[in-house]
């Protein structure tokens, strides 16, 4: 006699968790981006304020400091600000377009994070685990002891703990940049053949170049500092190990498709490549110039058919493309109902990995309030008084001066595509940021 009232009661409470779920967005898709444009106030935004972003870029192009370039603000998963400045060379009259395809060199490294941190969420490998399981290559590290500077021979110790993914992660396992390493490392790195290493290779494969860096001694102990290197080119090669995937064919499956994004290559297609953007510099009289006419030529996005791909730096995007991969990582993960990372899987990579390194003053900043997590730089608590950025903000940026940040507490990304190098003035960026946060009315 009891049975069908309990079966009855057992359906309303059904019925009333399907309906709460959905009442309180339990059951709601994380918010993706929109080419369409939406009004700024729809998300929080002054639309004047807005606006004055564009005076400010202007006045940096006119006073002959940036060239231009495209910057892209979302909030809440709408695109308030998606705009292009400036042109695309000093010898014609060609305007920056929105869909124009920047080299955006280390901000490759947080697709490599997250790649990376994909394996880690499904069990293939640990952030502890050394290096070597996966690189057999790295197995007898040493690191650089005394070096001769008459006749550059060098000796070396054994190091006294293997590398591991998370000494990767964070740039603290001894392997530099020797490029950007004056002195004893730079010629180290120099006699191996690395001091170029980090965007493309026409020679070698990324198994082949890999194997070589680890090779070359370490420039400290790993683990006991941060030194930002060729971490992530590693870590590149690490995935295609795991995977059994070229890292291009990794992040194609695992990342672009999921995501949408249709313009992120390491070598871009032939029917796209008019749309890659020339490379600025200065003259000798510091006015612009095409690095080209220096002989100075970043051509490598149209080196179809190499068997090097760059974890580290190698892709090329748009600013579209690189908005909808921030999304997802602001959106915890998800992307259209496409989830490339849990919650928790978020949670590590975005928590503080330097707290013993930065008391002891070897950690990624010396003050308060900015530190370093799983590849990307992180705002804590005490950072208040820096900037306009919200605690728990992560980004970085690349080598020819593109930017991003992802501010998980005011729902807020942005993109910004330059190609210049060198940048002489930082200024632009931090006032810049100013302004996106200043037209918050919210």
């Amino acid at each position: 006699m009891s049975y069908l009232p309990a079966k009855i009661i057992l359906m309303r409470r059904f019925f009333i968790f399907l309906f709460l779920a959905f009442s309180f967005g339990l059951g709601a898709q994380a918010p993706s981006l929109s080419e369409e444009f939406v009004n700024p106030a729809n998300v929080g935004f002054d639309v004047e304020r807005l606006s004055m972003i564009d005076a400010h870029i202007d006045s940096y192009i006119s006073e002959q400091m940036l060239p231009g370039g495209v910057f892209l603000i979302a909030r809440k998963g709408e695109i308030v600000y998606h705009k292009s400045f400036g042109n695309r060379s000093t010898k014609a009259d060609v305007a920056y377009h929105n869909d124009d395809i920047f080299r955006i060199a280390s901000m490759t490294k947080a697709v490599t994070t997250v790649s990376i941190m994909q394996l880690y969420e499904r069990g293939k490998l640990g952030l502890d685990d050394p290096v070597h399981t996966f690189i057999p290559a790295f197995k007898d590290g040493v690191v650089l002891d005394s070096f001769n500077m008459k006749d550059s021979t060098y000796t070396t110790l054994p190091a006294a703990r293997p590398i591991t993914i998370r000494h990767l992660l964070t740039h603290t396992s001894g392997i530099v940049y020797g490029g950007f390493s004056p002195g004893k490392l730079q010629i180290v790195y120099n006699q191996h053949g690395m001091t170029d290493a980090g965007l493309s290779q026409g020679e070698w494969s990324t198994e082949e170049l890999i194997d070589r860096l680890a090779k070359v001694p370490l420039a400290f102990q790993p683990g006991e500092k941060y030194h930002y290197g060729l971490n992530m080119d590693v870590l590149g090669r690490v995935i295609e190990v795991v995977s059994g995937m070229s890292l291009d064919q990794y992040f194609d499956k695992h990342i672009f498709e999921p995501l949408d994004m249709v313009d992120t290559y390491f070598y871009v297609p032939e029917e796209k490549q008019d749309r890659i953007v020339p490379l600025y510099t200065y003259n000798p009289t510091g006015g612009w110039a095409m690095a080209e006419d220096f002989g100075f030529t970043m051509d490598y996005p149209t080196e179809v058919g190499r068997n090097y791909f760059a974890g580290g730096g190698g892709l090329s995007s748009t600013a579209m493309d690189y908005a909808k991969f921030i999304q997802s990582l602001v959106n915890q993960g998800s992307y259209k109902g496409r989830r490339i990372l849990s919650r928790k899987t978020m949670e590590v990579m975005t928590s503080d990995q330097m707290i013993k390194l930065n008391k002891e003053g070897k950690g990624f900043a010396n003050f308060p309030g900015l530190t370093y997590c799983l590849g990307f730089a992180l705002y804590k608590e005490d950072s208040s008084g820096l900037n306009s950025k919200s605690p728990g903000t992560f980004e970085w940026g690349g080598y020819f001066n593109t930017k991003y940040f992802i501010d998980p507490a005011e729902d807020l990304i942005f993109v910004g595509m330059t190609q210049v190098l060198p940048f002489r003035d930082d200024h632009f960026w931090d006032r810049l940021y100013a302004m996106v946060y200043g037209a918050i009315s919210d």
